[in-house]
This record gives structure tokens, sequence and C-alpha cells, in this order.
């Protein structure tokens, strides 16, 4: 598919970044902040690299009228109806950014985007034919990487154990947040 090298999971080092715990001689089960530090860092870059993933694919489909922003709006809502809100809560979207980005996708008719019958106020959205076709695009481009990443049993593991860290660290930063846990003396 590719000839990049799947097996270098070698971190790439940052200018001024300290070694590892192992290189530093510290023993593996010691925390080093430079780890914690660079973690941080790379799912900020790991952000930004898949926005431009998905650009890239969207570019070699030939849809020019959204952005990926909006592409992964339309995979959070995939086959459901949700409101505004329940979008807005699933991919951690501001307000305004949420509302700019959904005027795009109504615009572009990927999204319908209906008067809640119960509640004026509220809208429900829902993808268009047009919304599926792309959602089901998008979801075989996520396939396609997911097998790339994860070849065999011991990869099913770390690509799990990955997932429950960045969902340990996404609850305790949320939660550090909501009750106001940053005092740090």
């Amino acid at each position: 598919m590719s000839n990049l090298n799947w097996d270098d999971d070698t971190p790439e080092p940052a200018p001024g970044e300290k070694a590892s715990a192992q290189a530093s001689g510290k023993p593996a089960d010691v925390l080093d902040l430079a780890d914690f530090h660079g973690m941080a860092r790379l799912i900020e870059r790991m952000h930004r690299r898949y926005l431009d993933v998905v650009r890239v694919g969207l570019s070699r489909q030939g849809v020019e009228d959204i952005g990926p922003v909006q592409a992964l709006m339309v995979m959070l809502i995939g086959e459901d109806e949700l409101s505004v809100r329940d979008l807005m809560e699933r991919g951690y979207y501001l307000g305004s950014n949420a509302s700019y980005s959904l005027k795009i996708l109504v615009d572009a008719g990927y999204i319908n985007r209906a008067a809640n019958q119960r509640d004026r106020r509220t809208a429900r959205l829902q993808l268009t034919d047009k919304g599926r076709e792309l959602w089901e695009c998008l979801r075989r481009m996520e396939q396609a990487q997911a097998e790339a990443l994860v070849r065999n049993e011991t990869e099913v593991r770390d690509l799990k154990a990955s997932y429950r860290t960045l969902r340990r660290l996404d609850r305790l930063w949320g939660d550090m947040i909501r009750y106001s846990c940053l005092d740090f003396d």
C-alpha cells in the first residue's frame, strides 16, 4: 500500500526534549514528566495530522464543499438522529464553531436540520443521502487506516491499552476542570 515503516514506533524527540525514562537509566515504571508532556503535545499533533489525512481523503473523493472538521461532524452523526447539543457533546465543539460548521453542512446538502417537534427551539440533525454517501466513504477510509495500523493480536491489545489510557487522561482533565481541581500546591 505504501512504503511507510509501520514497525518504527520510536517517538520523534522534540528539540530540547529530555530522553525517555529508559534511556536515562530510570526504571521503566517511574513516570518521566517529559513523557507526559510529550504525550500531550503528541495528541495535539496527531489531531492536526488526522485532519490533514481527512482533508486529503476528501480531496481524492472530489469533495471540495466541506472541510475536515465538517467531515468529522458527518462521522459523529452517522446513522443517528442527534440534537445539536448531543453533537456538540460527542465532538467537544464550541457553540459558534459548531453552528458555523452545521450551516456549511446544511448549505452543502450533507445534513438535514429540522426543528424538534416537542421543543421548537431545538433542532434535530440527520444525514441526507449525500451525507450518508460521504459517511460511508469516511468509514472505509478509517477502516483502511485501522487495518494498516493493527495487523495482529498484540497490536490490537496495544491499541486498546492506548485507547484506555487516553480515555483516562480525558476523564482526568475533564474532572480537573469540572471540579476545580486545578490547585497545584
